[in-house]
């Protein structure tokens, strides 16, 4: 890829990046201070980040719990930081959940718990529900990720397995009040979708959760049929103010897309909430590019498509390396077959793609020529879910480290072009 061309498809992904960046967000949407005590239970990859601000704006005594993942960690003076496994939950990760609720039980009407969710509590904050183990919810967690279900399909599960999500944690604090600040990783933007929702109930049910098991054909360990089949509602959530959505994908794309303007390109935003198979989504995001440098597309060059979501990855095969974003790279790499003045970035805006140390990759029209002259075959490591592998070797991968936010997804086109008319 062109320096230039590198240069801008980073500057995109930089300025989505600071519009959804976690202390700005949350100190600006702070609630007032109660009367009485403030917990903050935090969780999430952007929960640490969110805690700090908390602490650098908060008037008045605090105590909490900011549980993320590992490697994306801040230090706190007041709220404990710890960090537990992402994807797959951990003991750290039960812990955490046992601590919080531990520290919401026996507070009062005249106390508060700020509640700070981010993408990756459901993992972070585990808690199996009586009857059931650790083991049991990995199981199932795996299965569900490898069959390419869709975020909420997995959470439906997640939450009539837990003794925590689903509103548990906010029924567990009552009487006091209840506030949730949501950074949204969710297509739809939807809070209760944001880790599961501890302190929001989602009206789902344990049968809504057999249901998703049978449609994506996993078999449940007996321990999660039998509890399924018999489990309650869950609780009402108690005293729960409105949760705020403070950052969300469409923050970072319209921050993008301002930089694409300024940079002399035309945007065009597919949307925030793009959902599907990422291979797929990439082939599709590569019809349009071609159609539009043909000049047969809904917006002149130089151009930049971008768009967000959360795309899936069907595991065919085991032992291939690489997340959602270097899987869709690759099909959009793959059907634009070394077509000129085309480059493209996909990151996810956590810094980690999936469950590797690069946030996502690049690609150019001399990727696959690249890959070939290194005796590669592109098809074959896609098939293979090895993407990641494909980009190593091409030059292509991306490593932020952690960004400590996390609005999922974020991808741009470049398609190159003659400068409009004045």
């Amino acid at each position: 890829m062109s320096d230039t061309a590198s240069q801008l498809l980073r500057s995109l992904f930089d300025a989505a990046l600071s519009a959804v960046d976690p202390a700005a967000c949350t100190a600006a949407h702070l609630p007032p201070p109660p009367k009485g005590r403030t917990v903050v239970i935090a969780y999430g990859k952007a929960a640490a980040a969110m805690a700090r601000a908390v602490e650098r704006h908060w008037d008045g005594p605090l105590a909490g719990l900011a549980v993320t993942r590992y490697g994306h960690g801040v230090p706190c003076e007041r709220i404990e930081v710890v960090e537990a496994a992402h994807p797959i939950p951990d003991t750290a990760a039960t812990a955490a959940a046992e601590k919080a609720l531990a520290l919401v039980s026996g507070l009062g009407p005249d106390d508060l718990v700020l509640a700070l969710a981010s993408g990756g509590g459901s993992a972070l904050l585990t808690l199996p529900a009586p009857g059931l183990s650790l083991a049991d919810k990995r199981a199932v967690t795996g299965a569900l990720l490898r069959s390419g279900a869709p975020i909420r399909d997995i959470n439906t599960v997640r939450r009539h397995l837990s003794a925590i999500k689903g509103g548990r944690l906010a029924a567990a604090a009552a009487p006091a009040r209840v506030a949730t600040l949501v950074i949204s990783d969710v297509p739809g933007d939807d809070p209760r979708e944001v880790a599961s929702g501890p302190t929001l109930v989602d009206g789902s049910t344990p049968a809504d959760a057999l249901a998703v098991l049978a449609r994506w054909g996993i078999e449940p360990p007996p321990a999660v049929a039998a509890h399924l089949a018999r489990a309650a509602e869950p609780p009402a959530a108690g005293n729960v103010a409105p949760p705020v959505v403070i950052a969300s994908a469409k923050q970072a794309l319209d921050a993008a897309a301002e930089a694409a303007r300024t940079a002399g390109l035309t945007p065009l935003v597919l949307g925030d909430d793009l959902e599907g198979e990422a291979r797929e989504a990439g082939a599709e995001h590569a019809k349009l590019a071609l159609d539009i440098a043909r000049g047969d597309g809904p917006v002149p060059t130089p151009a930049v498509i971008l768009s967000g979501g959360e795309t899936t990855v069907t595991v065919r095969a085991r032992g291939g390396r690489g997340g959602r974003n270097a899987e869709f790279l690759a099909g959009l790499t793959l059907a634009l077959d070394g077509a000129p003045g085309v480059h493209a970035l996909a990151c996810d805006t956590d810094g980690i793609d999936g469950t590797e140390d690069n946030a996502g990759a690049t690609s150019d029209p001399g990727t696959l020529a690249r890959a070939r002259a290194a005796g590669l075959d592109p098809a074959a490591m896609l098939e293979a879910n090895d993407a990641y592998s494909l980009f190593a070797a091409t030059g292509g991968l991306i490593v932020t480290g952690p960004t400590r936010t996390n609005v999922n997804d974020f991808r741009a086109v470049v398609i190159e072009g003659p400068p409009r008319p004045r």
